[in-house]
Parts: structure tokens; sequence; C-alpha cells
């Protein structure tokens, strides 16, 4: 069983049908007995970073004992860094040492929104299958900057950012699988894999 971490602000329908299509058991949920027990967590991602922090700040300690394989969706994945700038700066989960900054003027038009392509930077797992130049979608005007031992795929936007992150059981992508076609459901289906293990 995946759970699915309903902190109020993600994208909860679309990321919910696209795991269960690639064949996943799925609980939406905010009760910390059933994250605990779950079998792989899913932080979704659509919200402001200030809300899903707080409301995240009441389970943290049931999210922090977790050990099981923990995927991030571009806000999902943002909680993760240290600390972001994104309405103040707030304090994040801690567990990709970076910072979520926003993209600065220079690369024009913020949100960066549609599609655009990646560039994989390390072969892993949860990314077996996919090429460079594969297109994801993206809707963010933040992103993250952490250390290059940590990223598994960029992509340019005027600059380029980290699309891509993993460290130990915690995985991250700035793009939305569910929302990227046969490659995100493809990605989807390796995260499952990494869990079913």
């Amino acid at each position: 069983m995946i759970a699915i971490v309903n902190y109020g602000v993600g994208n909860l329908k679309s990321i919910s049908k696209a795991l269960e299509t690639v064949g996943a058991s799925i609980v939406v949920t905010q009760n910390p007995d059933k994250i605990k027990s779950a079998s792989g967590v899913v932080f979704p991602g659509v919200g402001a970073f200030r809300s899903a922090i707080e409301r995240l700040n009441t389970m943290k300690d049931v999210i922090d004992s977790l050990e099981v394989p923990i995927l991030g969706i571009c806000l999902g994945m943002q909680l993760f860094a240290t600390e972001s700038e994104e309405g103040g700066l707030h304090k994040g989960l801690s567990y990709i040492p970076g910072k979520v900054v926003r993209f600065p003027p220079s690369v024009g038009k913020v949100p960066h929104m549609g599609w655009n392509t990646l560039e994989i930077v390390k072969e892993t797992e949860i990314l077996e299958g996919i090429e460079s130049g594969e297109f994801v979608y993206f809707v963010h005007s933040y992103y993250m900057q952490t250390d290059d031992e940590f990223v598994i795929s960029k992509t340019d936007y005027g600059i380029d950012f980290p699309s891509g992150i993993e460290r130990e059981n915690y995985f991250g992508f700035q793009f939305h699988p569910e929302k990227s076609g046969k490659i995100g459901l493809r990605i989807l289906e390796n995260f499952v894999n990494i869990v079913r293990r």
C-alpha cells in the first residue's frame, strides 16, 4: 500500500489515478498510523510551501521515522529541502540539503509552465527506461538548489535546475509525472517497483 499524504494542497486525484494505472494500491490519508504502516509514501505537488509545511509539521515525528521509499512531486520535492524562500523564509523537512528559490527574472516568463526536456545526469533505478531528451510537464515558479551528488536529472529553463533528485530512500521530481504521459507513468511504475522490493 502506498500512502498519498493529504496535506490540504496536493493534486490528489490525478496522482492517485496515475499510480493505480501502474498497478499500485493507494490510500489518500493524513492519518499518521496509515502513513507509518505504508510500504511507500508520496508527497503530491500542488500548492504553496508555507501552508504545506505548517500542516506537515503536525506529523513531522511520523514522517521523520519513515524508512520506506518516499516520492516528492513538485512542491512535494521542494518540501524535502532545508528551507524555502517562497512566501518568506521557511524551514523545510531537511531530507535533502538545499534551498528552494524563485527563478530569476532573466529566465523570462515565470512560472515555468509546459513541456520541457530532461537531461539524465545519473543512472538510477527510478529513471530506468528514461533517456535524456524525453519531455515531461512542469508548472512551477521555484526550484531547489542542492549539491550535485543528489541530482539525477536537470532541465534547462534559461538556467539549469535540478528536475530530479535522489538521496537514500527519498526521490523527488520538479515536474509532474502524473501529467507527463507515458514517460511519467514509467517513472511512477519504477517507483512502485522500488516500493515492492
